[in-house]
């Protein structure tokens, strides 16, 4: 039962009872409820910051993270599948090409470092998965410097490769004068006796016996640097520059086939075997120099003859006879 409120009129000096107004009944009762809800909602923002109640937003959220952290697994497994695969062609750049071509490798550290600097990483600092993109993000950066490290290795090793090929190109490698065109192997390198003095003396090549204008031929690839008779005793001669310090030298031509200047290749006629100058007969007078030191040109015969016909001229070169220039 609601309690009754009196106040006192002193001019009638007597109690009366107070009369509340309808308005302000519901004005209480609107208050109330506004409060009532107020506190409600406040109630429910409260719980739904909780970890014991999951909105569909935050189990949508939930579900994308697990689905990111698959996701990174599956990256890790395929960086690792990716290191093998390069680690597998540093071994071979290192102990197989660079060995090959002489050349330093590449230390294991500069191949493996990372970008320097925190800095780099910052935008991925301060999330709840930060350690796991960021251990990702650090591993694709050391392969993408293994594999532009990698890229500039092999485009090294191709450029030394074309060099190579352009070595074993120059180096005199073959016959000046195929083998069926020779009557003899007259005289090799080394001390010989003079056919004009008797005297014996270093003989600085080979003489090669043949028929006059039997074809000479280039013994690797260069260039024409002399094709004249102003050397003494070699008549009409031949020096072509091969490069990386090798010069062969052909001596007592008939004629020439080439000029100053010219490029040859290995296999190239160059000139026709005669009698000009210091010669005894028909033959070419045929040097090999190496960094401007003359050198046995039977060092040099392993590309057009076999392993027999080697034998055979090694053992004719060695005999001490007499030189025919």
């Amino acid at each position: 039962m609601a309690k009754v409120k009196y106040y006192y009129d002193s001019e009638n000096l007597a109690y009366r009872k107070i009369k509340t107004k309808k308005r302000w009944k519901f004005g209480f009762a609107a208050l109330f409820l506004v409060a009532s809800a107020l506190f409600g909602s406040l109630i429910f923002v409260l719980l739904l910051n909780t970890p014991y109640f999951d909105t569909p937003k935050d189990r949508l959220l939930i579900r994308e993270n697990d689905n990111l952290k698959l996701n990174y697994a599956v990256l890790d497994k395929r960086m690792d599948q990716l290191d093998n695969v390069i680690e597998a062609i540093e071994e071979r750049d290192n102990n197989l090409y660079r060995t090959y071509f002489n050349t330093a490798p590449i230390p294991e550290e500069e191949r493996k470092s990372g970008f320097s600097g925190e800095d780099r990483y910052a935008a991925l600092q301060g999330y709840d998965n930060t350690q796991l993109v960021l251990n990702t993000t650090k591993r694709v950066d050391v392969l993408t410097k293994e594999l532009a490290i990698q890229s500039k290795s092999l485009d090294y090793i191709l450029k030394l490769a074309k060099a190579k090929n352009k070595l074993l190109s120059a180096i005199p490698a073959i016959q000046p004068v195929m083998n069926e065109n020779l009557k003899r192997m007259a005289s090799g390198f080394g001390y010989r006796t003079d056919p004009f003095t008797k005297a014996r003396k270093m003989h600085k090549g080979m003489d090669f016996t043949a028929k006059q204008g039997t074809p000479i031929f280039a013994t690797g690839d260069g260039v024409v640097a002399q094709a004249d008779n102003r050397a003494s005793g070699y008549g009409n001669h031949i020096v072509l520059r091969h490069g990386y310090g090798y010069e062969t030298l052909y001596g007592h031509l008939s004629k020439y086939n080439v000029k100053a200047g010219q490029r040859v290749k290995r296999g190239d006629i160059i000139g026709y075997v005669g009698s000009t100058g210091r010669s005894e007969g028909p033959h070419l007078h045929y040097e090999v120099h190496k960094d401007g030191k003359v050198v046995n040109p039977l060092n040099f015969y392993y590309g057009n003859i076999s392993a027999v016909e080697y034998v055979a001229i090694s053992k004719l070169a060695n005999q001490e006879n007499q030189s025919l220039d």
